[in-house]
């Protein structure tokens, strides 16, 4: 199966992309979804993650806080480097799973959209054939961030600060899609380059000449 991990930073269009792919008859798999799986109560990694962090880290319900969470893993550099050391091993099998099962479907996919956002810092380039970064400019990721979470300055120039550097994800693309206008504008960039992306994964699957 040929797999296309998208990228990009905070509040880049990230999920407006992977729509466009899903409509266009990709399989998306979204690793902040896994994430979620990963922590559902009852699940492995939360007692790992209540173990690592306190009690106080689970909401009433016996799920994780995400808000305590976040706040704790972005004021302190380490507890998210232990936070991302539980999460992302499974969070790798967990897509790894996922892709498995879209080869083997009857009717499978033409290619995987794989989502991760933090695709470089993670190492989950591995998994995939081709990276497509998201872009913006920073000013636009704060404004965006501090809206659509609620959050202040701070907290968002701390989540910014957490992820791959502009320049480094730009460096690790092989395509680039400034999302400076509208959606529609995203969607024919993303419907362009879908018709390359089959051209690819039709390569792939014909194997060598």
């Amino acid at each position: 199966m040929w797999v296309l991990g998208l990228t990009g930073g905070i509040a880049s269009g990230k999920s407006a992309a992977a729509d466009a792919f899903a409509r266009c008859g990709a399989t998306v798999i979204d690793t902040d979804l896994l994430a979620r799986e990963a922590v559902a109560p009852g699940a492995p990694a939360l007692a790992e993650i209540a173990a690592a962090f306190g009690p106080d880290v689970l909401a009433a319900d016996g799920g994780l806080d995400r808000a305590a969470m976040r706040a704790r893993v972005f004021a302190d550099p380490g507890a998210r480097a232990r936070l991302e050391g539980i999460l992302h091993p499974r969070i790798r099998a967990l897509a790894a799973a996922r892709i498995a099962a879209a080869a083997r479907a009857e009717a499978p996919p033409p290619y995987c959209v794989l989502v991760v956002p933090l695709l470089v810092e993670s190492g989950m380039q591995t998994m995939v054939d081709r990276i497509l970064v998201i872009d913006v400019d920073t000013a636009t990721q704060l404004q965006r961030t501090m809206a659509r979470d609620g959050i202040g300055a701070d907290l968002a120039r701390a989540m910014l600060a957490a992820q791959a550097d502009r320049d480094t994800r730009l460096a690790a693309a092989d395509d680039v899609i400034v999302n400076d206008a509208n959606l529609a504008t995203l969607e024919r960039r993303i419907d362009a380059l879908h018709a390359h992306y089959l051209v690819l994964a039709r390569r792939r699957d014909a194997g060598p000449e």
